[in-house]
């Protein structure tokens, strides 16, 4: 007898019974079916966004072509790498005023190197050590291009002029010829890639013994501990006047700290780690960056970083070059010698570099001298608040 309709037995074609069995496994077969083509679906989208991400972040970054082709020019000049797989990064700092720049002072069509600091990464990838440049150090700046297309006569000048007159390039040539280490890439980042970069890691946490209270940087904080967002951390790191003793080298003391506690923020919360917090820092670090020809790619910039991650804080030292005031005028610096030629020839042959809150003399002038030079610093680690 046929089954009633509303019995609950499955009906096949034409109305007839179809067994149990069978109905559970097309109904199985169309889920997978479907199941397989939502994930086909997924992966599409899913690729689709991350080439979008991809070609965003490369698209961010400005290749610095112009000084690459300068720099081809001096080549036989140029100092060659002494270490095979250590590397060189000058970080520039620019001051410019143009864009969205504007809302630090008037843009006069001049640009200026903020701060300045060559980044060596040892070759076994164990170390790295960033060295400051103070911007009112007495150098000897060569003959470059300048954005005119005339030449600037060599002159001896403040070293931030060679940023003013030539850029980038100019710049690294100046530190090549100081210092006689090769220069392998540089970043040119200004306030507002340094500004988005903090805010993308949610803000790095400073440590005051004494308030600040600066109109110009727009910065009032209590002693304590602080968390800065992006606009507070540029307000810190350029002021001058109103904390410390006003000189550039305390600035680039408490510029060198936040750079540590930066570091440290990014190691201890698994950014580099973690693509749904890389790409925000990603995003914010390329925005402003301007870049050598191989490293203007989310590819060249991955492999800089991969060689680097690894590094314990420890072992990332920040210190200023030795200098003192000029001879000829208070208000300019000038190397001390020889403590500055210690330190480029262990930059240059990928010897270790000591570190440490003392001065270079009263290292000496200890019980125990230290098996190689040291020079004031301190680490990423001894940066963070405690």
């Amino acid at each position: 007898m046929p089954p009633q309709a509303g019995s609950g037995a499955p009906l096949g074609p034409g109305g007839g019974a179809t067994p149990t069995g069978a109905g559970r496994t097309r109904r199985r077969r169309r889920w997978l079916r479907y199941s397989a083509i939502g994930a086909a679906l997924l992966v599409m989208v899913a690729g689709g966004t991350g080439w979008i991400a991809y070609e965003r972040l490369n698209g961010n970054i400005t290749k610095d072509a112009d000084a690459a082709a300068e720099l081809a020019r001096y080549e036989k000049e140029r100092p060659g790498a002494l270490v095979s797989g250590a590397q060189n990064l000058l970080l520039i700092g620019s001051d410019s005023r143009a864009g969205a720049n504007r809302e630090y002072g008037r843009d006069d069509g001049t640009q200026r190197s903020d701060t300045t600091i060559l980044l060596h990464v040892a070759a076994d990838r164990r170390s790295a050590t960033a060295v400051s440049f103070p911007r009112d150090l007495m150098v000897d700046v060569p003959a470059c291009r300048r954005f005119d297309h005339t030449r600037n006569e060599p002159m001896f000048a403040m070293f931030n002029y060679a940023f003013e007159v030539g850029g980038s390039a100019c710049t690294i040539r100046t530190v090549e010829k100081m210092t006689g280490v090769r220069i392998d890439h540089h970043m040119v980042v200004d306030f507002k890639g340094f500004k988005d970069m903090v805010d993308a890691v949610d803000g790095v946490e400073v440590c005051l013994e004494e308030p600040i209270d600066d109109a110009d940087a727009h910065l009032r904080l209590a002693p304590g501990r602080h968390l800065l967002d992006g606009e507070q951390a540029l307000g810190y790191v350029r002021a001058r006047k109103s904390l410390g003793n006003g000189s550039d080298t305390d600035r680039m003391d408490r510029q060198q700290r936040f750079l540590g506690a930066l570091v440290t923020k990014v190691q201890s919360d698994g950014v580099l780690l973690n693509p749904a917090k890389l790409y925000p820092v990603l995003d914010a670090a390329t925005s402003s960056l301007t870049t050598d020809p191989d490293l203007a790619s989310l590819r060249g910039l991955y492999d800089l970083v991969r060689g680097m991650r690894g590094i314990p804080a420890d072992r990332i030292q920040f210190l200023t070059v030795p200098r003192r005031s000029y001879v000829y005028d208070a208000n300019r610096d000038e190397l001390v010698q020889p403590d500055a030629r210690r330190l480029f020839k262990r930059l240059r042959t990928d010897a270790p570099v000591v570190v440490a809150p003392q001065t270079p003399t009263d290292i000496r002038a200890g019980s125990r001298p230290a098996p190689a030079p040291t020079f004031r610093g301190n680490t990423a680690r001894q940066s963070s608040c405690r």
